[in-house]
């Protein structure tokens, strides 16, 4: 969401700006909008005035013993209240009708993001290096169904495509991953770790942008309920209504959750494995600071996942999106992409975003700053997508013979398990 009084001072710029999106100009729109919403709360304004006047008058009249002219002055009154009844919807549907066009349009870039489609992506980080095979490689798919710690036929059978059965050894390792995520990012970063809902109401969707342009891409109970595509969701919405102090930020909060995704508009894009699922786990992290500190808070968000990574001796790089390919909330984002020597590509294992003040002001998430009260700045990423680590460590762990190494630091919570055969 955006303030209305920048784009009224400078529609041009806010156009400008937007079209790194590859956004059509709207600033018109929305000021036409804008113009007649004012239009409407000054008429409201002025028969709310001319009610109260004729209101007063009518007890003057009526304690002077004019009681004919009093009464005219209520019916007239009487047809000012029905007027601003009509009014009232009139201005409250031209409210809506407002906040809905502003509701769907992206956030603003960065100055600092490079403007163009995803061929613009610029990669600013090399790290570690690819690991060398004297094997024919397999994907993560294969090494799982081979080893029989994987199967997709039986997800297939029992919930449809994208849906996978792990068992035994590779649960295991799944849940070790986490395990040493969450511990990494509580004892050695700093994060607070949250248990949080994986149901929730619109109004929390709405506030991180994922309503209501995005509603497809989400799972709906009958009963109105959504099932998280992320806890960045839950987790930024801990603030939302509140003003906090700033000697209180930033506040950081990390979280387990599975997550789930339609994956609209998905048709033939990773079909096999678990790249890309209606279901999935993810180890997230939410920082929520202020407007000063935003940049130089995301930059640590960064390093803090990248730091799982290089624990896992994982090789990767870092790419900062550009304009056309960052997500709905983001003013910029960078991608972290590890190396999968199988499938021959890096691929996004965490995407991590600085929203700036955009969902904050959805929100109505605050910070007092002496006696200033400022939008907070909220900013998220994976930290990291799970079961992408998992595909990372199979393809990089694997073995001529089938096997896959558990990295080290995942051994301590492997029952000190060195290999999966």
């Amino acid at each position: 969401m955006f303030d209305i009084k920048k784009i009224r001072e400078n529609p041009e710029d806010f156009d400008k700006i937007l079209s790194k999106r590859n956004h059509s100009p709207i600033s018109k729109e929305i000021l036409d909008l804008d113009k007649k919403n004012k239009d409407l709360i000054a008429q409201l304004q002025s028969l709310q005035e001319e009610r109260n006047s004729k209101s007063k008058k009518i007890g003057e009249l009526s304690s002077q013993g004019n009681r004919e002219e009093a009464s005219n002055l209520k019916e007239e009154v009487s047809a000012l209240k029905s007027k601003l009844q009509e009014l009232d919807e009139a201005q409250k549907n031209s409210q809506n009708a407002l906040n809905d066009v502003l509701s769907r349009i992206p956030n603003l870039p960065h100055e600092s993001v490079p403007v163009g489609d995803e061929t613009k992506n610029k990669e600013i980080k090399l790290i570690g290096e690819k690991k060398d095979f004297s094997f024919e490689l397999k994907e993560h798919f294969d090494i799982g169904e081979d080893l029989g710690i994987m199967s997709f036929e039986d997800a297939a059978n029992i919930s449809g495509a994208r849906f996978v059965i792990q068992k035994g050894t590779l649960s295991r390792l799944e849940r070790s991953i986490a395990n040493f995520m969450l511990d990494l990012h509580t004892s050695e970063f700093g994060y607070e770790e949250v248990n949080v809902p994986i149901l929730v109401r619109g109004d929390a969707l709405y506030g991180t942008g994922n309503l209501p342009k995005f509603e497809e891409d989400l799972f709906k109970t009958t009963n109105d309920y959504f099932l998280i595509p992320t806890a960045e969701v839950p987790l930024s919405n801990l603030t939302r209504g509140k003003i906090l102090d700033i000697a209180d930020l930033p506040k950081r909060f990390v979280s387990h959750t599975p997550c789930f995704r339609s994956e609209a508009g998905a048709a033939g894009k990773d079909t096999r494995g678990i790249m890309r699922q209606h279901q999935f786990y993810k180890v997230e992290l939410v920082s929520l600071t202020s407007e000063q500190k935003s940049e130089d808070e995301h930059e640590r968000m960064l390093s803090c996942a990248e730091e799982v990574l290089k624990k896992l001796d994982l090789h990767y790089r870092v790419v900062i999106l550009s304009s056309e390919d960052m997500g709905f909330s983001a003013q910029k984002t960078y991608d972290i992409e590890v190396w999968l020597p199988g499938q021959k590509a890096y691929r996004e294992i965490s995407s991590c975003s600085n929203c700036g003040d955009f969902q904050a002001r959805r929100m109505n998430s605050r910070y007092k700053d002496g006696k200033d009260i400022k939008f907070l700045h909220t900013l998220n990423g994976s930290g990291l997508a799970v079961g992408r680590t998992l595909i990372a460590i199979m393809e990089n762990y694997q073995n001529s013979d089938g096997s896959i190494e558990v990295p080290d630091v995942l051994q301590p919570y492997m029952n000190n398990q060195k290999t999966i055969s």
